[in-house]
């Protein structure tokens, strides 16, 4: 096994405020990213410079960030990095829960309650298969998250592949949330398939 564990210095030698930046457009300024403005261009201006110093064949990335790991594959296509962005299935606790380092924020009550984003995200996919519109099956999550004490910043049905507002030809979807409980900011989503 190997470890690669730069001083900031290794990254950015000219200093963080002077380093070129990388920025995908579109992808990177909706959902977390309409949310949290510039975070995408960090994420991809760090993981860029990573992988021109490791020169890897290639990279994992977990898919409880699904709108991270798409941007992190688009680059890679646009710049022509020759590596395979894989994204890896989310690691869920029994109850349903992602697996986060966020959750350490979580107190004994919400830790309780937190599952609930999980099944939110299940129920909106089931009522769009069940052919509901997915921006009625986005109101009705949004009320259920704000009726289970949460702050829901998103939830939002979308094209899979590109994070695209989803046609009525698509099939192939995910519906992302993310959501304050107490002072914790949570994310996830769920995969799934439109019927024909």
């Amino acid at each position: 096994d190997l470890l690669f564990k730069p001083e900031e210095s290794d990254v950015y030698p000219r200093g963080a405020a002077a380093q070129t930046t990388v920025e995908v457009p579109g992808i990177s300024t909706i959902l977390c990213g309409a949310f949290r403005p510039g975070h995408f261009r960090g994420v991809t201006t760090v993981v860029n410079r990573l992988f021109n110093l490791v020169a890897p064949d290639v990279a994992l990335f977990g898919k409880k960030d699904y709108q991270q790991w798409l941007v992190i594959r688009l680059m890679v296509g646009d710049l022509g990095m020759p590596i395979e962005v894989v994204g890896v299935d989310t690691v869920r606790e029994p109850d349903g829960l992602a697996l986060s380092s966020r959750n350490r924020y979580l107190s004994e009550a919400e830790r309780l309650q937190a599952p609930m984003l999980y099944q939110t995200l299940r129920r909106t996919a089931e009522r769009v298969q069940e052919r509901v519109a997915p921006v009625a099956a986005e109101q009705e999550a949004l009320e259920t998250l704000r009726q289970a004490g949460c702050r829901p910043d998103y939830v939002s049905v979308r094209r899979a592949e590109d994070l695209a507002e989803p046609s009525a030809a698509d099939r192939g979807l995910v519906v992302l949330a993310a959501a304050w409980l107490g002072r914790t900011r949570l994310i996830d989503n769920f995969e799934f398939t439109r019927p024909i």
